[in-house]
């Protein structure tokens, strides 16, 4: 699979940022440009997202797959990885999978466990199930799906981010992201990576303080498959926490990444 990505820069160490989902590359574009100041940058679109091609299987074997294709097509390797949430587990993955094509993973709120169906309002559950029940011919405006969309996802910024996904195309409002097929694979996205070998490299978890992504039950699993890893928490911050606290996270990013 050719993923779409953006090449930020061309000067340094490369450096691959995968996002999480419902997401894409250009949802991290504010850090992308901060860090190319230092690295070779590239965004990546991961496979029923962004402009990436469209697949019925969604798996993290599958994704770390496209991703090392990605890396051997544009000689890449070795390279830092950052991963966000779905990211972060397809960075694991690939870590676990070929770690020598990496030097460093930055893993953001997430940890290589499964995590149990969310339930409630504003779940990946409710979010793709709203986003399903809209209909999209009749859709006048942006402004009418959020209207639409307030129901299931009261949160605005968690609203404005789903409608990051939302484009009119030859006269009718469409999907970006392959929602059938997230709707599909949703339980595989919410499996662990699959350990075939430690990754034994440097390896920081970043974990937002008001975030549940990351607990002390899941210390064992991180050790266990990423022996050097270590844990940072930035306070009042949630899952995004890149977005709630971007000048935190790129100090975080910038002392690891950079650090012998």
């Amino acid at each position: 699979m050719q993923l779409h990505f953006r090449q930020y820069s061309e000067q340094g160490p490369p450096l691959l940022i995968l996002h999480g989902l419902f997401g894409s590359q250009s949802n991290w574009g504010w850090h992308s440009k901060q860090l190319a100041q230092h690295f070779a940058v590239y965004g990546v679109d991961l496979r029923n997202h962004g402009d990436s091609p469209h697949s019925d299987d969604m798996n993290y074997p599958a994704m770390a797959g496209d991703i090392r294709d990605l890396l051997q097509q544009l000689q890449l390797s070795p390279c830092h990885v950052i991963g966000h949430s779905m990211g972060g587990k397809v960075a694991m993955q690939l870590a676990l999978d070929a770690g020598d094509l990496i030097r460093k993973l930055l893993v953001v709120d997430i940890a290589p466990v499964h995590y149990p169906s969310q339930a409630g309002r504003d779940s990946h559950r409710a979010i793709i199930a709203a986003m399903g029940e809209m209909n999209l011919e009749s859709l006048k405006s942006r402004a009418e799906a959020d209207r639409l969309l307030t129901p299931a996802i009261p949160e605005h910024a968690t609203r404005q981010f789903v409608l990051t996904n939302l484009q009119r195309s030859e006269g009718h409002y469409a999907w970006r992201l392959n929602l059938d097929a997230i709707a599909r694979n949703y339980d595989l996205l919410r499996e662990a990576p699959q350990a075939n070998a430690p990754f034994d490299k440097p390896t920081l978890f970043v974990k937002g303080a008001e975030s549940n992504y990351i607990t002390a039950a899941h210390q064992e699993a991180i050790q266990t498959a990423f022996p050097q890893a270590r844990i940072k928490v930035i306070m009042q911050a949630g899952h995004w926490l890149h977005a709630d606290k971007p000048q935190a996270f790129q100090k975080l990013a910038l002392d690891f990444l950079q650090e012998d």
